[in-house]
């Protein structure tokens, strides 16, 4: 039985993640300690109890559920389970390197902190959005940001399963798209509330502030092949988990591609390891036949890692 490991992005984070797998797991404190430390302020704190306020604001959410999911994925570790793949949505692909050995915690924490500052300050306030769009075929959705962009910026930002696909850009271009996708015959197009237009060209002044950071952070080859989700792709090299770091900044995240190729290598389950459940939602939505387990607690922990080890039933 293959198993795939999956980590979340940002969007999954809420008010009192991690503070029971804190209670219960020495290793889950250790994580949030070092990221206190490492930060120089209370992200532990910001986790368990808010304001969700500033817990939403994108330079302390990224360190959050980085640090919520690698509390969650290290007494499952600890407990021998193995994946034959790891991957992570945007954000998540920096758990998913800490979970496979190419990645320091610290360095993670320090550079995802970084990483939300630089993708805030890409673009001004109100001048960015984006919007999902359901019930229409990728590309159908681009065909429709072709046709309405006119000087500005509108593209696909997140792939992440059958008939669910994020657009992102300037405000007036999402606009226009959401429209062109219904009379196209999308089912619903919905702006999300969300303080800047990622993975979209508008990032390119963030991903070439990261670039310069991550030029400074020992990755090494992961013990554990990762699925990138810029390329949706098989990756065995710190340089290409580097190389697939930046650009995802400005890119799509081809999620649903990603998992169809983890899918056709083998893996019958996923288990996504963090706050929430939205990557198993579109794990099932995706492929029908997987089994989908989540770790985001100590109940869950115990139920996911009892049905892995074969003492309990599916």
């Amino acid at each position: 039985m293959k198993i795939a490991f999956i980590f979340p992005g940002q969007g999954s984070q809420r008010v009192g993640m991690g503070f029971k797998l804190k209670e219960a797991f020495a290793e889950s404190r250790e994580t949030f300690d070092t990221g206190d430390r490492v930060l120089g302020f209370a992200l532990s704190k910001l986790c368990f109890e808010g304001p969700e306020e500033e817990l939403q604001l994108t330079a302390n959410t990224q360190p959050a559920i980085l640090a919520s999911s690698i509390a969650a994925y290290r007494p499952l570790a600890k407990r021998g389970v193995r994946p034959a793949f790891v991957a992570g949505h945007s954000l998540g692909e920096y758990s998913a390197l800490v979970a496979a050995g190419a990645l320091g915690l610290e360095d993670a924490l320090e550079t995802v902190r970084l990483r939300g500052q630089f993708m805030q300050e890409a673009v001004p306030v109100g001048e960015g959005a984006m919007a999902a769009i359901l019930g229409l075929d990728t590309t159908a959705i681009q065909k429709a940001c072709t046709a309405v962009a006119e000087t500005q910026i509108v593209q696909t930002a997140n792939i992440n399963c059958p008939g669910q696909v994020v657009i992102a850009g300037h405000v007036a271009a999402v606009e226009r798209a959401m429209e062109a996708c219904k009379k196209a015959g999308a089912r619903r197009a919905v702006r999300l509330p969300v303080s800047a237009p990622f993975h979209c060209l508008l990032m390119r002044p963030a991903q070439e502030r990261l670039a310069a950071r991550l030029d400074h952070v020992a990755i090494a080859d992961p013990a554990v092949p990762l699925v990138s989700n810029v390329d949706a792709r098989v990756v065995r090299s710190g340089t290409d988990c580097r190389d697939g770091l930046i650009r995802q900044v400005s890119a799509p995240v081809r999620w649903q591609e990603s998992i169809e190729l983890m899918a056709r290598e083998g893996v019958e389950t996923f288990v996504e390891i963090g706050p929430g459940g939205v990557l198993a939602g579109l794990v099932r939505k995706t492929n029908r036949q997987a089994r989908v387990l989540n770790v985001e607690d100590p109940e869950t922990l115990e139920k996911t890692a009892a049905i892995l080890s074969g003492s309990a039933a599916d």
